[in-house]
Order: C-alpha cells, then structure tokens, then sequence
C-alpha cells in the first residue's frame, strides 16, 4: 500500500479525493487543516484520520510517503520547505512559491535531502497531453511551426463564483483566486505539456495587466490577462493567453508542415485530439474540415467524471511519484521540471507593460512519455 499525507482541505482538496477513489493501492495516512471546523467535516466526509497539529502531522507521515501540499498560494513556500525539512517528499498545488528565490531554496533543499519535489498540474500525464505529445514524435503533423495555446475562462468577475461550492462545502476561495492570478494558477496546465515536450524555454517575451479594477476582496490584485511569446531551446514559438475576462478558450493548436493538431480542452483528460492535414482545392489552401482523431491504444490511466469545468484525474501526479519511489526510477515530474515551469510563470504573471524580453535562468529536459504513449 502506498501511502499519502494531505495538508490543506480546501476546494481543491475534494477534487484529489474524487480523484483517489478511481486509483488503486494509495492510502491516506492522515489529514491537517488549521481550520480545525473545515478538517473535521473534510475527514468524516471522506472517512479520514486527522491530525490535531502541523508539527504531528509531519511527525506522523509515513517515511517514504509523499505530502500533497493544497494549501493556499501564500503558504506554499514556508509548508513546502517545512514538509521538506522534515524528510518528507513533497508534491505541492501550483504554484510552487511565489517567487523564483523561494522556488530555488525549495529545489535546493530537496536535492541537498535527497527527496523528491514536484508541482501540480499532473495533466500532462494525463491522456491528451500524452496524446498531442505522440503525435509530435510520430511527426504525425511533420515539423512543429508554431502553437497557439489559450487558457481563456471567461468573464470570472461577474460570475456566481460565492456559490461555487467543492463536495464538502468548501468554497471556492475566490479573493485568493483573485490575488494569486489567472497566470499563476493556470498557466501551468498549458506550459506543463510544451515543457514535456520540447524541454527548456530559453526566452520569454509577455505583457500583463489587471484589465478588471475593484473586485471582491482586499488588494494588491493580481494581473487577470497575461500574453506571452515562448521562445523554447528545441521547440516552436508558441503564444499562450491566460485571462479571467476573454470568452472561455481552452483550446491549444499545432501548427506543422503537413496540417494542424488541436484540442479544444485542458482540462480534460479524455479532450479528443484531431489532425486537420493542409491541403489545395481549386487553387485554395486550407485545413481539412473534417478532421481526424488521433487516438492511443486503451487502456491508459484511470479517469474521473466531470465535477465542474473539470475532467481531470488530479491523482496522477501523487501516483507517478509514488511509482518514481516504488521502481527506484526518475520522477517524470521532477523538481527540476517544477522549478522551471515557476520561472517561466512567474516571468508571465510580472511581465507587466514594458518589461520586454526575459532571459530564462532554469532549464529542465523533455519528459519521458507514459509507458503507454511510447
């Protein structure tokens, strides 16, 4: 039985849970929540032992297991390096600290213990981000151009997001949300995939900017629209949007020599994803219509309904990590990979107006792809 300790049960922390149902072979070893009233409710719902206090909480964690970190943005940082200090390997919600010092310390210390350190989002594991990734070896599209990647999710602010509820009453911590930014809490699922495929960004070029004034809660506000220029060391230049008042847009398009991969949702682990080849009719050069879906053999990994606007299995991250242990082989979602895909965020998210080209100072290899992407 491989074991998981989960520090924070907050709205994102019911998502892993409805995730863990459909895993097999992970146990939860025990629950900590400063919110003693949230822990409670969180625990007899899903039948989970608590701990009353961080300090047992760290102490009572399985050796060898792993610490799913959900806790608030603002906290990662200080409970990653505690978790860490602690001998405990750790996979933390995104992002992985709030600056790129602290996201150093973090990568420093774990490599200084020994211990593995991973970020969310784990979509990349999941099947449509394996998917696009064969396609790309398989040349299926020929050679790679350029990418559009678009995490547009409409106009959030007029949204009933006080009504947004996670399955054990959580709400949905919208003043944080608002703070923290769209471009640090989504950027990722996009930059996670093209990181996986191409390896190291070495050059980004953005704008960012609070297009929204006044919303609820207490300020400094974070950006909500962020564009960025991804200039990759081994990859094709790629625009990545991230905003909270566009039109709703999770769609990613590849652009080759031969036609077009896409895929129209990230959060998706099932998103189909279609090869539309170029082609001339009468003089006209276009995509074909109808394209076509390219498909791995099945099966691949366990999926999770839909819960929300999310398909996601957000368990496979912990699990890749556990099996990394297990096998004695490299964490595909490794700390350098965390590190990496921070900087390149956080470069985005404090672009502003007039910072202009940003060298980046990490690097981080391709993925291995899933055994049964291969």
């Amino acid at each position: 039985m491989r074991r998981i300790s989960i520090l924070g049960c907050g709205f994102v922390a019911d998502l892993y849970l409805r995730s863990l149902q459909a895993m097999e072979g992970i146990e939860v070893a025990g629950v900590y929540d400063r919110d003693a009233a949230r822990l409670d409710r969180f625990c007899t719902h899903w039948g989970l032992t608590a701990k009353d206090s961080l300090t047992r909480f760290l102490d009572e964690a399985p050796p060898g297991g792993v610490i799913l970190n959900l806790t608030n943005p603002s906290a990662h940082y200080e409970l990653n390096r505690a978790c860490l200090a602690a001998g405990h390997h750790v996979y933390c919600e995104k992002p992985l600290a709030m600056e790129v010092a602290q996201a150093r310390e973090l990568h420093a210390l774990a490599a200084a213990r020994g211990l593995l350190l991973a970020s969310a989002p784990c979509s990349v594991l999941g099947e449509t981000a394996q998917t696009l990734g064969h396609a790309l070896r398989k040349g299926i599209a020929g050679t790679p151009r350029a990418i559009y990647a678009e995490l547009d999710d409409g106009f959030v602010p007029q949204a009933a997001y006080e009504k947004w509820l996670s399955e054990t009453g959580a709400p949905w911590p919208y003043e944080d949300e608002f703070r923290v930014g769209c471009t640090l809490e989504h950027a990722g699922y996009y930059l996670g995939w093209l990181i996986s495929w191409f390896g190291s960004v070495r050059t980004v070029v953005a704008a960012s900017a609070e297009t929204v004034p006044d919303k609820t809660g207490n300020g400094p506000m974070a950006p909500d629209l962020s564009v960025a220029t991804l200039f990759f060391e081994n990859g094709p230049v790629t625009r990545l949007t991230c905003s909270i008042v566009a039109p709703h847009d999770h769609s990613i398009r590849i652009v080759g020599d031969r036609g077009v991969l896409s895929c129209d949702a990230a959060w998706d682990n099932s998103a189909r994803v279609r090869f539309a080849k170029r082609m001339t009719i009468r003089r006209r050069l276009m995509e074909n219509p109808f394209p076509r879906r390219i498909r791995l053999p099945q099966p691949t990994h366990p999926k999770v309904k839909r819960w929300g606007a999310a398909a996601m299995n957000f368990m496979l991250g912990p699990a890749e990590m556990l099996e990394a242990l297990e096998q004695a082989r490299p964490c595909r979602l490794s700390a350098d990979f965390a590190l990496h895909m921070t900087e390149v965020t956080l470069a985005i998210q404090n672009a502003g107006e007039t910072t202009g080209a940003q060298a980046m100072t990490t690097r981080c290899d391709p993925m291995e792809p899933m055994p049964w992407a291969k």
